[in-house]
């Protein structure tokens, strides 16, 4: 229990800083055009500083067991697979519809929310560990409900929709950050003294300015429609995801760290890009919706209670 309060007293500042930005936009009546900047400056700017500066120190880094990228994608894929179970027994959706709730499942907000997190309770050993999923993250799952999609559709699969989906992912200032950041550190040569004190600057901005930009869009969302099927998506996101993560992690015998980071990452909740893939698709936008706010509502409790009892903090 005292474990469980330490988080708690850890990740409330983050979460109340996320309020912040929902207030600003739902009661303060911010206009959308500073929500739309400030997500625009966090995603193109302020991460990718702190990323690039993170990983062009990589010889510094402590190492990371790539088995990590098994445990957490491995335990997408059965979520994955869960959650069009549930949706098409719970629901009777049509395969393009369990596929959009079967994401919400599994893609969760690692970027504006899981960096903070991690790099406030479980300090930056886990940042190197946050950022290999990044780099994977996105290309794989948005590849698997990509594929799901099509499948469910024409029950055949187009390589033009995979090599798009690569040369999104690859253009993504987070993951080309990464990218180049560890091409930096394995070249040996250190950052000019002004460049890494710039970087270092604008990357202190991202841990507030990232959680209040998720405030602002989640002020977006209404959480009325389809709030059964919001709640189930919060479900599969907020529970069993971690646990089988977690379960994954043990199995396969990770060290501390990244089984605390993975979980972590598996105990966030329901990311914005799945709001996209729901218009994409031109299904469930409303549930889906919905779920973003109940889950990251939730998620202020849930998060920091999975964290301490994987005992995950600095």
């Amino acid at each position: 229990m005292e474990a469980i309060r330490h988080v708690l007293a850890l990740t409330a500042p983050l979460f109340l800083l996320v309020a912040v930005g929902y207030a600003l936009m739902r009661w303060a009546r911010w206009p959308t055009a500073i929500s739309d900047a400030l997500t625009r400056f966090v995603f193109a700017v302020a991460v990718p500083a702190l990323l690039f500066r993170l990983m062009s120190d990589f010889s510094r880094l402590p190492p990371v067991d790539a088995r990590l990228l098994i445990a957490y994608f491995g335990g997408c894929i059965l979520v994955f697979a869960l959650g069009r179970i549930v949706a098409r027994r719970m629901f009777a959706m049509d395969g393009v519809a369990q596929s959009v709730f079967a994401v919400g499942g599994i893609f969760g907000n690692n970027l504006l929310l899981g960096i903070p997190l991690a790099k406030i309770t479980l300090g930056d050993a886990a940042l190197p560990v946050v950022s290999l999923v990044l780099v994977f993250n996105s290309l794989l799952l948005w590849t698997l409900v990509t594929v799901s999609v099509e499948w469910a559709r024409t029950r055949s699969v187009s390589l033009a929709g995979f090599v798009e989906t690569v040369k999104n992912v690859l253009t993504n200032p987070v993951v080309a950050s990464i990218l180049l950041g560890t091409a930096w550190g394995w070249s040996g040569v250190p950052l000019p003294d002004i460049a890494d004190r710039t970087l270092d600057l604008v990357g202190q901005a991202a841990i507030p300015l990232s959680l209040i930009a998720l405030g602002m869009g989640l002020a977006e969302f209404g959480i009325r429609d389809g709030w059964r099927e919001s709640a189930a998506i919060s479900l599969l996101k907020l529970a069993v995801q971690p646990f089988i993560v977690f379960a994954l992690a043990r199995v396969l015998g990770l060290p501390p760290i990244e089984t605390q980071a993975i979980v972590l990452l598996a105990s966030l909740p329901v990311g914005a890009n799945v709001y996209l893939m729901a218009r994409e698709f031109g299904t469930l936008g409303g549930p889906v919706a919905a779920s973003l706010v109940l889950s990251t509502t939730l998620a202020a409790v849930t998060t920091p209670v999975v964290l301490a009892l994987t005992g995950g903090s600095h």
